[in-house]
């Protein structure tokens, strides 16, 4: 989906967001505040005085979770990796993630390794939570309930870093106010406090944030920093937003009751996120997922079909040469690169999507050719993996490609999924057939027949890999799969010896290890124990 002209955003202050993230920042577990690059806008003198101030700072939360998350391209290679379905060409340092090699010496490992851009979010995060209130008394503007709002997004914000750093790393440690000063040098805290504050945040924060931004939501009705609808969708967390996160949350703990709950919650509310002018949350067609047809899609530009994610539209400036998964899976015709760093084999494409009529790789009847909805030339030796493919190419240089796709966390069929998984594990096989079929209905697939003998948990992990191929799900739901079914065969081999998941998960298997950066600048933190 190339770049098209679509209806720029009068609204630029997201632009500053992404500049912020450009910014170095110290480590968490360094001494002294001078080893932290500053992450706000502006000296204390003249900062925490206006609504500027606020929408700024506020922003630059949102700026430094991004570039958290898509530094290094860590998104895709910590999610879509690890036992993953994509191949390397023949970069070595991404071979090693393929293959189980976490602790290998290179240097995007270790940099992916170490968590020191997530505390930068968490410390702004936490210093907007304290600070924004001094705005109040100094700018009329700035109201109680905007406040309060803007608040709860950072809060939101904060508990999304704990999560997305539990998932990688287990334990980390926990740290709920900001430190300008000195920072106290913490051990790691365990994971379920660590999630037990996030969970608590968010459930608190979704209370106050409203479900769209410069609309009609009564619970900050009117234009959200001068501006509408319109240009607030997709770029910020809404009541939706958290829900999906608990959602998320509940189900790494195996909390499927909660998981349910939360997952109804998004799919009994999610129209009340649309506004009216501009395209809402629907379920997406094929076309409309991976051709932007009618300007829909969720990893082009800014969509309120973006229900977690962070965009990078071009229309605002900002896209960006690294930090998109084109960047890994692209090549010619496409971007001019003579072949792609990753790519699904063909045997591994064919295995997994098996149903003829799948609009998302199959045959088409019509013409005899393979689809190119996800995969382009498929009978290459490495096929194109083209499903996202949001490109702006710089006009100064043909060899210099820019991307624009959103780092995108969840959409609605992805909500959809999770709840089919919810409900299968707590037995209510009616309300996961139902939530999976929903899913999978707009792919041209066979719906799920209980008659046909098929695991029902099989099935919706299989449709989970389907459909959020490049996503950066593979690894996570390979992890709530194996809690699920509990097997008992050989998961991996560790020095010649084969352990089942369970012995591999008790070991700290499934969690990458801690940057040696880090345990340099803190002793406390001490490495996980499969990498020892």
């Amino acid at each position: 989906m190339k770049y098209t002209n679509y209806k720029m955003s009068s609204y630029r202050m997201v632009a500053l967001a992404l500049l912020l993230s450009l910014v170095g920042i110290g480590n968490f577990s360094c001494k002294k505040i001078e080893d932290v690059q500053s992450t706000r806008l502006a000296t204390e003198e003249s900062n925490w005085k206006t609504l500027e101030d606020a929408r700024a700072n506020l922003l630059s939360v949102y700026g430094l979770m991004r570039s958290a998350t898509v530094s290094d391209n860590t998104h895709w290679l910590m999610g879509d990796l690890r036992q993953g379905d994509f191949q390397i060409t023949n970069r070595a340092d991404l071979k090693s993630i393929v293959i189980g090699q976490l602790n290998a010496q290179y240097p995007v490992i270790n940099r992916i390794t170490n968590w020191r851009r997530f505390y930068a979010v968490i410390n702004a995060a936490s210093l907007f939570i304290e600070r924004s209130k001094q705005i109040i008394p100094l700018d009329s503007r700035y109201t109680q309930i905007n406040n309060n709002v803007d608040v709860a997004q950072a809060r939101i914000l904060r508990a999304f870093a704990y999560f997305y750093m539990v998932r990688i790393w287990g334990d980390v440690p926990l740290l709920t106010s900001s430190h300008d000063g000195d920072f106290v040098k913490l051990p790691r805290t365990g994971k379920d406090k660590v999630l037990q504050f996030a969970t608590s945040e968010l459930l608190a924060a979704a209370q106050v944030v409203p479900f769209k931004y410069g609309g009609d939501d009564p619970i900050l009705p009117g234009l959200y920093y001068g501006a509408g609808w319109s240009s607030w969708n997709g770029n910020i967390f809404t009541r939706l937003s958290a829900y999906i996160i608990l959602g998320h949350i509940a189900a790494w703990q195996g909390n499927y009751l909660d998981a349910a709950t939360y997952s109804k919650f998004v799919l009994d509310n999610y129209t009340r996120s649309n506004g009216s002018g501009s395209n809402g949350i629907v379920y997406l067609d094929m076309d409309a997922l991976t051709e932007n047809v009618n300007y829909y899609s969720p990893f082009a530009f800014k969509r309120a079909t973006v229900l977690v994610g962070f965009p990078f539209e071009a229309g605002n400036g900002l896209s960006t040469a690294n930090g998109h998964i084109e960047q890994l899976t692209l090549a010619s015709p496409f971007i001019p690169k003579a072949q792609p760093e990753m790519f699904v084999p063909k045997d591994s494409i064919l295995n997994i999507f098996t149903d003829p009529a799948d609009l998302r790789f199959s045959v088409n009847p019509v013409n005899g050719l393979y689809r190119t909805n996800y995969f382009y030339n498929f009978t290459s030796e490495q096929p194109i993996f083209n499903k996202i493919k949001v490109i702006y190419t710089a006009q100064t240089s043909g060899n210099l490609t820019l991307f624009s796709s959103t780092m995108l966390f969840s959409r609605i069929e992805e909500v959809t999924l999770l709840r089919a998984e919810a409900c299968a594990a707590l037995g209510q096989r009616d309300e996961a057939i139902s939530a999976l079929n929903k899913a999978s209905n707009l792919r041209g697939t066979d719906p799920y027949d209980p008659a046909s003998g098929k695991d029902l948990v099989d099935a919706i992990f299989e449709e989970r890999r389907r459909e959020l191929m490049g996503e950066g799900w593979r690894w996570y739901d390979i992890v709530r799969f194996n809690r699920l079914k509990n097997p008992t065969g050989t998961f991996i081999k560790r020095n010649g010896t084969p352990l089942t998941f369970r012995q591999f998960e008790s070991m700290g298997g499934i969690y990458w290890p801690v940057s040696q950066d880090v345990i340099n600048a803190n002793p406390l933190v001490t490495q996980n124990a499969y990498w020892q």
